[in-house]
């Protein structure tokens, strides 16, 4: 096999490869020995046709497509080795010349991963901002807990008041005629939720149990339906119950349930201290961004479009999984908010190429400093993926064997990360009260 590269604009390179023609003909044997079974020639068995005979019976080609990929495969991935390049894209394929007497020409071109040029990373500046933990967090915390440990009582003697559960039969109209989709029974709403178009939910507080009635709403004007948008309706409402919350007493009792402490005091002191331990590591982490962002503009990177578009498959696919964690599929959702898919993705594209382009950099900033992942690093961060995965660290990295290349690199370049966080200084420090005054 021989091999010539050339460099093309944007980081894309093409590689033409020969492939000897008794290179080719094995390639050809194998294909024909893959196959035999499908040819059927008249005075032959199924499966027991000789090579000479399919080839004047078919012709050659009948054995090019299987034969292209015995020969490029191989090739293919030792000319990549050769030029030792780091492909990001799909291979394209282009055959130049094929045949038995010839052997096999044929291109490929892939996009590279691109160089980085960096630019300061040590000492940079980048603003850190904690928002300490308050009283306050505390009290939303503990009415958090108190809504979760709270129960429905029925209310029979009452009309209908905020914050009320209301059991509801209800169907709209639009110019006297019952639209899609508006109509349910049985249907469980809280007032003051906000579920409902503006108005709706309001206009049910002071009726009662067994009363029928009719509201008016008025769509909002960037509803998803086109036939409903900025139209007035009205909709007939049947309330069958009423509940209201009940919550616990807030007091030693009440914190013996829900924790692991005797008194209220010393539960509320166990919330304010997880709050501020959150915050701390929420500043820490938010600081540890914006560092990354000043090193990664500080840098020079011509990202490639495909891998901007294998960054917005992930982001993609994070998306979906949580949404699926919340009941919600993102088909759902997108029909609900009235995007395309493809509006969806286009979104996404400005963050992909954010994160693209720290990632490069990142790993640009491990490479200069020699950074290395020792082998008791890969052993401890298999251990911490085992135990997410519910396996044994020995079943993990069995599994991996000599792959546990992308493990190697995470370390690297979260060593990285911290590298250049701890060298970096704070700069617009202040500390919020809970009321956020900036200064």
């Amino acid at each position: 096999m021989a091999s010539l590269m050339e460099k093309k604009e944007n980081n894309v390179v093409l590689l033409t490869i020969d492939v000897s023609k008794e290179d080719f003909a094995e390639a050809i044997q194998k294909s024909y020995q893959k196959n035999k079974n499908r040819f059927q020639i008249p005075g032959f068995r199924k499966g027991k046709v000789p090579y000479h005979m399919v080839k004047q019976y078919y012709g050659e080609g009948v054995f090019y497509d299987d034969a292209i990929d015995f020969a490029v495969n191989p090739t293919y991935s030792e000319a990549v080795k050769e030029h030792d390049l780091k492909v990001v894209s799909k291979p394209e394929l282009d055959i130049l010349e094929i045949g038995a007497e010839k052997g096999l020409k044929y291109t490929i071109t892939v996009t590279i991963k691109p160089e980085v040029k960096l630019g300061d990373y040590m000492g940079v500046k980048a603003p850190y901002h904690f928002h300490d933990a308050s009283e306050e967090d505390v009290q939303k915390e503990l009415e958090r807990v108190l809504d979760r440990n709270s129960r429905q009582i029925p209310v029979e003697d009452r009309a209908v008041e905020k914050d009320d559960t209301v059991t509801i039969d209800y169907e709209g109209f639009l110019n006297g005629v019952a639209f899609e989709g508006g109509k349910a029974e049985g249907y469980d709403l809280k007032i003051g939720s906000g579920n409902f178009i503006p108005g709706f939910e309001e206009q049910l507080i002071g009726h009662s149990i067994d009363e029928e009635f009719p509201i008016e709403v008025t769509f909002p004007e960037e509803y998803h339906s086109e036939e409903l948008k900025g139209q007035t309706v009205t909709f007939q409402i049947k309330i069958h119950a009423i509940k209201t919350r009940e919550l616990p007493q807030l007091d030693d009792e009440f914190a013996k349930d829900v924790s692991e402490f005797d008194t209220l005091e010393e539960y509320k002191a166990d919330i304010l201290k997880t709050k501020q331990e959150q915050a701390k590591s929420h500043a820490e982490a938010d600081f540890q961004n914006a560092v990354i962002k000043v090193v990664a503009d500080n840098a020079e990177v011509d990202v490639p479009d495909c891998m901007v578009d294998t960054e917005v498959d992930e982001l993609q696919q994070e998306q979906s999984m949580r949404m699926k964690y919340q009941g919600i599929e993102l088909e759902q959702y997108l029909q609900y908010v009235g995007q395309t898919l493809e509006d969806f993705r286009a979104g996404l594209v400005p963050v992909a190429k954010v994160r693209v382009k720290s990632n490069l950099v990142i790993e640009a900033i491990a490479k200069a400093e020699k950074i290395e992942a020792t082998d008791a690093d890969v052993d401890a961060e298999a251990e911490k993926m085992a135990a997410q995965y519910g396996m044994k660290k020995e079943e993990l990295l069995a599994r991996l064997g000599s792959n546990d290349g992308f493990i190697r690199d995470s370390i690297k370049a979260r060593k990285a990360v911290e590298m250049i966080t701890a060298a970096a200084e704070k700069t617009d420090f202040h500390e919020h009260d809970h009321e956020g005054h900036d200064h």
